[in-house]
């Protein structure tokens, strides 16, 4: 469902988003942005509005994996500063923090390096919004380091799952029910 005032180009990139039931267990519906990904004036806009909000208030993107990387590495570059992964437990070559936590269909670990000054302020995104487990502990591992966070932007929120309960004020550019 189009979210309220979006320019046209932004109602074309949601439209590509396609559902897939029962992926990656039954009862899952996942949302595949792949086609908007691929779509070079869907990426543009739809990363230009993950930062819009931003502007001006961060220092470095921070994308949690591994969608959020596709995605964080763009809003990066669209800003203009530099991008930060936060991966899933095992997969950094010398970790410095690391936070456990639940999602809608298990359990994780995401960690993250420590190689940013002491109150870099990081832009956290991710794609979704569904329980808010991942991005509660992109935060939590963000300020575990010593950083600032400058805010948390997502591409899309699922509604009715709790998540923006768990993360309070965040930027969704677009809802999905």
């Amino acid at each position: 469902m189009p979210s309220r005032d979006q320019s046209p180009a932004l109602v074309r990139a949601e439209s590509l988003i396609r559902s897939i039931p029962d992926h990656p267990e039954p009862g899952i519906l996942f949302r595949d942005i792949t086609p908007l990904l691929a779509d070079a004036e869907a990426l543009r806009v739809t990363t230009e509005a993950l930062v819009a909000p931003f502007a001006g208030a961060f220092d470095v993107v921070a994308g949690v994996e591994a969608r959020g990387f596709i995605l964080a590495g763009a809003a990066a570059i669209t800003a203009g500063v530099g991008f930060v992964p936060i991966r899933k437990a095992g997969k950094l070559p010398r970790p410095a923090a690391s936070v456990d936590y639940d999602l809608e269909y298990g359990t994780a670990t995401i960690e993250m390096h420590d190689d940013l000054p002491a109150g870099t302020r990081v832009l956290l995104i991710d794609d979704v919004l569904a329980t808010g487990g991942t991005l509660d502990a992109g935060r939590q591992v963000i300020r575990s380091l010593g950083y600032s966070l400058a805010g948390i932007s997502v591409l899309f929120e699922i509604d009715g799952l709790g998540g923006r309960d768990v993360i309070g004020d965040l930027h969704t550019v677009f809802r999905s029910a």
